[in-house]
């Protein structure tokens, strides 16, 4: 099944590939302990005038939510590590984006997506070194893809530090 074009230079232009080490302080708890993560999802923003787009898009990948996020636009956005796993990235895979540096983002996040995966529901310090040097790398190579700066890049100096503790 071919994607239609309008879908696929909407994706092209819009879709995001976010990953992201990331740091949450769990305040309602003794102490305020803090914990680090990867986090991937994957994220379309569009005018209210796209929302039927936006809703085709969530039907053919077959997961994930919209939100209103203003009174001017919407946010598709799918965060379960499973449901990219297993619809977001075959449904990429099965309609590749016509536009080559938001496929190398595509397929840098892909990897990094296995990597997660691969490791849900260990602790960081249970993954293998060379997984979580892996995410670093990608992490990095991931930054030229992106339009601005991705803020939560600045935790990768901790991502770094957690890395050489590792076995």
């Amino acid at each position: 099944m071919a994607l239609k074009t309008n879908i696929n230079k909407f994706l092209a232009d819009t879709a995001c590939f976010d990953l992201q080490f990331r740091r949450d302080v769990r305040h309602k708890r003794t102490g305020s302990p803090v914990y680090y993560s990867w986090k991937a999802q994957f994220i379309v923003i569009g005018s209210l005038d796209k929302e039927d787009l936006l809703r085709e898009i969530q039907g053919l990948i077959g997961c994930g939510k919209l939100h209103y996020i203003t009174a001017k636009q919407l946010r598709y956005s799918v965060q379960s590590i499973d449901d990219i796993h297993e619809k977001v990235i075959p449904f990429f895979k099965e309609h590749p984006l016509s536009e080559s540096k938001k496929l190398n983002d595509f397929e840098l996040w892909a990897k990094a997506v296995e990597i997660i995966h691969q490791n849900k529901g260990r602790s960081l310090s249970q993954w293998p070194k060379e997984s979580f040097g892996q995410l670093i790398n990608i992490q990095k190579a991931i930054q030229k893809y992106k339009a601005k700066r991705v803020q939560n890049a600045k935790w990768l100096p901790v991502a770094e530090a957690v890395l050489e503790h590792l076995k």
